[in-house]
């Protein structure tokens, strides 16, 4: 599966201006991709003022994700916020190249920033099937728990979307590591580059680490797009070769 992962700066609060430049980006890819990974909140930055910004599912930024899948033929993931029912929540929409949607949203709300006092948290854990994978996609401050992440499903794929700063860039990398090898997978994480509106810096480090803890990608600081390539047929084989995974601890996750 062939991959793009885009690592850009946001407008603050400017769906229609950050649509635009994610599209330049997306119709600039010159290769055939499979999947194109946006960040967290990619059409306003992370902000704790929903009321501002959100969007339905039926709302314009949900209908440029289905259109450009379904022009480049590719999936299209990231986060955005989304109202529901008098809720906010910080939603990961994974848009299939038919336009069929799935969606995850955050269960870890980052206390920090206020996050749970404005969104609600989600309950449950998605595992999307494409081409043959198995992907669980993540968000941002989930990286820190890993109980929530643990491959209980034979996920192949880890995918974490996020705004995280330039301060606690090292636990970024290094936690990313600890999920890959802990859950013997693949794991992506696609980041933010720039200042945003509460003058916190963010470096990206879009990267990508395999079963083993290897780099695909190595953690990448300037804005771009990098498109890279996963194996599944390696995974299998160190899987069946080492079998970490069958030694697992069984536990029950309350909601």
């Amino acid at each position: 599966m062939k991959i793009g992962l885009i690592q850009s700066s946001l407008t603050w609060e400017n769906p229609k201006a950050n649509r635009n430049h994610f599209e330049e980006k997306i119709n600039a890819i010159a290769e055939k991709v499979d999947l194109i990974v946006l960040p967290e909140m990619f059409s306003t930055g992370f902000t704790m003022n929903p009321k501002a910004v959100f969007e339905t599912m039926q709302g314009e930024t949900i209908h440029w994700m289905q259109s450009l899948a379904k022009a480049k033929n590719c999936a299209i993931t990231g986060s955005l916020v989304i109202k529901e029912n008098d809720n906010f929540y910080n939603r990961l929409v994974f848009v299939f190249p038919s336009g069929e949607i799935q969606f995850y949203d955050k269960r870890h709300l980052f206390t920090l920033a206020g996050e749970d006092e404005v969104y609600t948290a989600g309950k449950k854990k998605l595992i999307v099937e494409y081409l043959g994978w198995k992907i669980c996609p993540l968000i941002c401050y989930d990286l820190r728990f890993p109980v929530f992440a643990r491959n209980i499903e034979e996920y192949d794929v880890l995918l974490y979307v996020a705004n995280w700063p330039k301060v606690r860039i090292q636990a970024w990398d290094i936690l990313l590591k600890a999920r890959s090898v802990e859950n013997m997978c693949y794991t992506i994480g696609v980041n933010r580059v720039g200042l945003d509106n509460n003058n916190f810096e963010h470096d990206g480090h879009s990267q990508v680490v395999d079963f083993m803890g290897n780099y695909v990608l190595e953690p990448q600081e300037n804005e771009g797009v990098f498109v890279i390539e996963l194996n599944k047929e390696k995974l299998l084989e160190a899987r069946n070769r080492l079998g970490f995974l069958n030694d697992k601890d069984s536990f029950d996750l309350k909601p």
